[in-house]
């Protein structure tokens, strides 16, 4: 009989893991590993939301300076960016904090690609826009903001 581990069947184990919670089998029942994986689903929660953030800061800083490239691709990027992580912050409100908190560094990583995509080396040092702009739907940057 093969014993059925997170790490020779991922899916397996957590259906197996499950109904063993679910039954009450809990003498069988993986603990440290399941916290592991409890742990690293709010983690990546987190990664997700600090994604969608680069995306919409970075095409904020596109939308700025770049004007004679802007399209409605980018905008359609901007507003589905923002409806992304306005899901991400509805499905899990303690994050709405932290995206608060990572906005400065999230930031210094945006300007690293922005300047390779671009080729624009100038960005500002600071996020020129605040966390309530950069979520707000009708908010898009001017040249000179």
């Amino acid at each position: 009989m093969n014993l059925i581990t997170h790490d020779n069947d991922f899916y397996a184990w957590t259906q197996e893991q499950a109904h063993l919670l679910r039954t009450g089998q809990f003498h069988q029942i993986d603990f440290d590993y399941i916290a592991e994986e409890i742990e690293d689903m709010g983690r990546s929660q987190k990664r997700e939301l600090e994604n969608r953030l680069e995306v919409l800061i970075m095409h904020l800083l596109k939308w700025r300076f770049q004007p004679n490239l802007r399209s409605r691709n980018w905008q359609l990027t901007i507003k589905e960016q923002r409806l992304r992580l306005e899901k991400i912050i509805s499905e899990n409100p303690s994050l709405k904090t932290f995206l608060a908190d990572s906005l400065d560094k999230t930031y210094q990583l945006v300007t690293i690609s922005a300047e390779r995509e671009t080729g624009f080396s100038s960005f500002p040092e600071n996020c020129p826009y605040s966390l309530t702009e950069i979520l707000t739907p009708e908010f898009l940057p001017s040249e000179g903001r």
